[in-house]
């Protein structure tokens, strides 16, 4: 699957949790009942679960955290899951103002990434489901809750994947879950049908590809607000002497890579993907800043010889 049906994917689950395509990363919710307690962030992750703890401490420990100091103070409290937290008005103030935060929005990119959606495709992969709508039926799953059981149930009733085929399982999945989800007693559960039933009507569309624009719960989603973009490469032949910066779509390359890995010999904790994004903007103006250069966030001669590259 490529960039572009993930993110799609994504997108459909961010809907669900935040009505927005592009997710909201500052969004905070506590919910009477539910059993996550306080969640947080664009596919909003749990107290209850411990994984609140783990995102804050990652971003805690990220370079340029704008909010690490006020943060740092919760770790005790977010690792022992302290109920107290649901109504602590400073920190969901201090959580809601981190989202705006770039090195926050990587934080999570990298972390639900990581904690959900590598589980998930890992998931589909061992039952040979191979479709964008497949995959993003499993992630919604994993970030919902409850996939394996339901996925033992599906199986017991229906059969597996491979011996009936991935649409009519994925299809069989749905109905089972959307089944299970109004039955539930938890009142907040029977309430998320609705997720169900935006996968029912692009089953129904016979939109197993994702093909964009589509729309999800009234919510439209396309390239542009999902900000993807194929990105521009170039060879390594000339691109020595070009400036780098950030543009729309993004400047990759060798020579991307080339700053990326001369930064992480400087300290930063950076992903070296040969993609110049807004956090690589933002690292290269620190530390232009610290170099008493023009911190502009472009590259040029002066940046590249401070860099030794």
């Amino acid at each position: 699957m490529g960039e572009l049906e993930k993110r799609t994917a994504q997108a459909i689950v961010n809907i669900f949790e935040s009505g927005k395509a592009a997710g909201d990363y500052g969004a905070v919710t506590v919910l009477a009942g539910d059993s996550g307690r306080l969640t947080y962030g664009k596919a909003q992750t749990t107290l209850a679960s411990g994984n609140l703890y783990l995102l804050i401490k990652a971003y805690v420990e990220s370079a340029g955290a704008l909010y690490a100091s006020a943060l740092k103070e919760y770790l005790p409290a977010l690792k022992r899951c302290e109920a107290s937290l649901d109504n602590d008005a400073r920190l969901r103030w201090v959580l809601q103002e981190a989202g705006a935060d770039p090195a926050m929005q990587d934080v999570q990119d990298g972390f639900f990434d990581r904690v959900f959606w590598k589980p998930s495709a890992d998931a589909a992969r061992a039952l040979g489901i191979k479709t964008p709508l497949g995959l993003a039926v499993v992630y919604d799953s994993h970030i919902h809750g409850s996939w394996r059981y339901l996925k033992g149930r599906v199986e017991e009733k229906a059969g597996k994947a491979s011996a009936i085929g991935e649409k009519r399982w994925i299809a069989a999945y749905v109905g089972e879950r959307k089944a299970w989800l109004a039955s539930h007693d938890n009142r907040l559960l029977r309430r998320t049908i609705y997720r169900m039933e935006a996968f029912e009507e692009l089953i129904a569309a016979g939109n197993w590809s994702l093909a964009l624009p589509l729309t999800v719960r009234g919510v439209r989603i396309d390239a542009d607000i999902i900000d993807y973009h194929p990105p521009v490469r170039v060879s390594a032949e000339g691109a020595e002497e070009r400036l780098l910066l950030l543009k729309s779509p993004p400047m990759t390359g060798e020579d991307v890579r080339a700053l990326e890995e001369a930064l992480k010999r400087h300290g930063y904790v950076i992903n070296t993907d040969g993609i110049f994004d807004e956090n690589l903007e933002r690292i290269v103006k620190d530390f232009q800043q610290l170099e008493r250069l023009t911190a502009d966030g472009i590259v040029g001669a002066s940046t590249r010889a401070a860099l030794g590259i």
